[in-house]
């Protein structure tokens, strides 16, 4: 909707003009970018390994229901219970109905996107369930008030001071505390809601189809204790997260790690096959897998857009997008930010209210470049425009100007009608929308025809 493209491009426009912010950012993902490079040498040939993910990852959306089904075979037959929801409200229900039947208080929850996709936390607030993150990251955010800025590193726009800030003004803690002060802090309060909580939320990096396994790669270990303290454990996850096999895992994790943060593993990488089994005495007593669509069929539907689902939210394409770069996360107003985001939320959220964003693009093509399962991600950004038009959502001022300049472009004595200056005047004047967020096009003041007839003249 036109509220929304509007709110995007005022919020854009402040912080793109805001030094502070740029300077954080920037500064944060330059410590990125010097240690990407490092994680990449542990491939022999990090371009064939990439094609072979895409491969893995084209085999497992193609016959998305077919692994899913065996997904759900593999786990069941351990104890697990598998909900399949096609939008946030089934799985909000889900959750409710969960917690409601373990008289559930207190949940912790570790770093998920797709959790924050279907707002779970104000859903739990609105039932009077304490909802905790446990991800650092994600607990400096919630202190805050704010949802997470970046796919990977949620508090990435905040400074050391920023969050000593925030911990003094919520936590009451001495202000100015060191990075490593706070970090004892947020441990010491994280692991008593380990023990109080009655469930445990995670999201899945992986579904692993074969063995019927939920796979999570971590730094901090609060997923796994999520999973494995409380009760019962609750999985939500985005039904494009399969993998085919437990063998393509030795190849996904340590790209996703590289692409993700530089390393060549992360710390902690768990597969969950099921609750604790009769033999077992570690683990949950119950496990539920919920299992989210909400709009990722939509996806799935449109052939040429279909490879968006390989994405394994990495946010490597956010860390080398220049629009990304100047106006940060919070700017977009959904929950996937970046290059990925502009192409999957309109079809997560709809065309009509969210196709500003597939413009918010220089079409440098860096997205596609660093993606690490080498997703076209500038292509599909051009095929959502494409698709907005041929839905009817572009205004008939915008189909009547692009059409004029089709057939201008097409026609070499339209093209060498007037000269430089009479063009600047149509198109930065007439055509005012082009002008509105860009700077003047400026024409040759003379045609190629004329420049190629001195040329050869002279010759």
């Amino acid at each position: 909707m036109k509220e929304n493209a509007e709110s995007f491009l005022a919020k854009s426009s402040v912080k793109a003009a805001d030094l502070d912010h740029r300077r954080k950012i920037n500064f944060n993902i330059s410590k990125y970018n010097a240690v990407v490079p490092q994680g990449k040498k542990q491939f022999d040939n990090v371009m064939l390994a990439r094609e072979r993910a895409k491969n893995a990852k084209w085999e497992a959306i193609e016959h998305l229901d077919q692994y899913l089904e065996e997904f759900e075979k593999k786990i069941t037959a351990r104890g697990a219970k598998v909900i399949w929801a096609e939008n946030a409200e089934q799985a909000l229900d889900a959750v409710g109905a969960i917690c409601k039947e373990k008289n559930c208080k207190t949940l912790v929850k570790s770093k998920s996107m797709v959790t924050e996709e279907i707002h779970l936390n104000r859903f739990l607030e609105s039932k009077g369930i304490e909802s905790v993150e446990t991800d650092l990251g994600e607990y400096i955010q919630q202190l805050d008030g704010e949802p997470p800025y970046h796919i990977v590193t949620p508090a990435m726009h905040k400074s050391k001071e920023d969050v000593a800030r925030v911990f003094a003004d919520k936590l009451g803690t001495a202000p100015g505390l060191s990075p490593e002060e706070l970090t004892i802090i947020a441990r010491n309060k994280l692991r008593e809601k380990y023990v109080q909580a009655e469930i445990g939320v995670t999201g899945a990096n992986f579904i692993v189809a074969d063995v019927g396994g939920i796979a999570v790669t971590e730094n901090e270990g609060n997923a796994r204790l999520s999973c494995a303290w409380p009760k019962t454990h609750i999985v939500i996850v985005g039904i494009e997260k399969v993998i085919p096999s437990l063998e393509d895992i030795a190849l996904f994790w340590p790209l996703l790690a590289t692409y993700g943060t530089g390393q060549q593993v992360t710390v902690y990488n768990s597969l969950v096959m099921g609750p604790r089994q009769a033999n077992e005495t570690d683990g949950p007593e119950e496990m539920f897998v919920i299992l989210l669509d909400n709009g990722r069929t939509n996806l799935l539907a449109n052939p040429k857009t279909r490879e968006a689902l390989y994405c394994i939210r990495c946010g490597a394409c956010l860390n080398a997008c220049p629009v990304y770069k100047n106006i940060g996360g919070h700017a977009y107003e959904t929950t996937y930010s970046g290059p990925i985001g502009k192409v999957i939320t309109p079809y997560l959220k709809g065309m009509d209210e969210y196709k500003h964003l597939s413009y918010a693009s220089s079409l440098c093509g860096n997205c596609t470049e660093v993606c690490p399962i080498r997703i076209n991600l500038h292509e599909l950004l051009l095929e959502n425009r494409h698709e907005a038009v041929l839905q009817g959502t572009s205004s008939i001022a915008e189909r009547l100007a692009w059409k004029a300049w089709k057939a201008a472009s097409l026609s070499r004595n339209m093209m060498n009608m007037g000269n430089g200056r009479i063009k600047n005047w149509v198109v930065n004047k007439v055509f005012k929308g082009w002008t509105a967020h860009r700077s003047e096009l400026d024409f040759s003041q003379k045609t190629f025809n004329e420049m190629w007839e001195e040329k050869n003249n002279k010759a």
